[in-house]
């Protein structure tokens, strides 16, 4: 009897063993699928994909770089030319005011010329090339100051002497002794003017 017992007591140890090793097996198995390996294939795979990513973006860097390069040089040749036509233009600027200016040259030469024959016709000739003078110059923009009969402006008047006089009221400009004159909007130089002060 005591033989029979021990021996279904062995043989429920070795159950209850035999249980704990499956769910041993078991767990050990969750531990394993749990880390999941990766196979050398699929690391081949994901640096060749870097790879390729790297390689796009250098190539793609390389372009923007040499992309930069053409633009500086293009701005460094556009600086050079706008230099240099800006030196030519300042250095023949006065170039078409100097031609139209050569008939008057002209002109003055041919008057000096005549003063032996008819000195009416010298002086014929002078007023005409004044003529031709004032014209050229306002073409270019160059317009008289007026003074005469107006109140005296220090932006455009520069007065050198007073005359005593009751015929112009105070500060009125009586005579102009040199010509002002503006260039488009800007004035060149202010007319050298007489201004009038009314009398004792």
């Amino acid at each position: 009897m005591d033989k029979l017992h021990d021996a279904t007591a062995d043989e429920h140890l070795s159950k209850e063993n035999s249980n704990k090793a499956e769910h041993q097996a078991i767990d050990d198995g969750e531990a394993i699928t749990g880390d999941v390996e990766v196979l050398p294939e699929e690391e081949a795979m994901n640096v060749e994909r870097l790879q390729d990513e790297l390689a796009k973006q250098i190539a793609k860097a390389e372009e923007y770089y040499n992309r930069l390069l053409r633009l500086q040089a293009d701005f460094d040749n556009y600086r050079k030319r706008t230099a240099k036509e800006k030196e030519e233009f300042i250095k023949y600027a006065a170039a078409s005011l100097c031609e139209e200016l050569l008939p008057v040259l002209d002109n003055f030469q041919l008057a000096l010329a005549a003063k032996e024959q008819d000195p009416s016709k010298v002086v014929e000739g002078i007023t005409m090339i004044i003529r031709q003078l004032q014209d050229i110059l306002h073409k270019e923009g160059l317009t008289p100051v007026t003074s005469v009969g107006e109140q005296f402006d220090p932006t455009r008047h520069e007065a050198i002497m007073q005359e005593i006089t009751d015929q112009y009221p105070e500060n009125t400009v009586t005579a102009e002794l040199r010509q002002g004159y503006y260039l488009k909007d800007k004035l060149l130089r202010p007319a050298l003017v007489k201004v009038a002060k009314p009398g004792n």
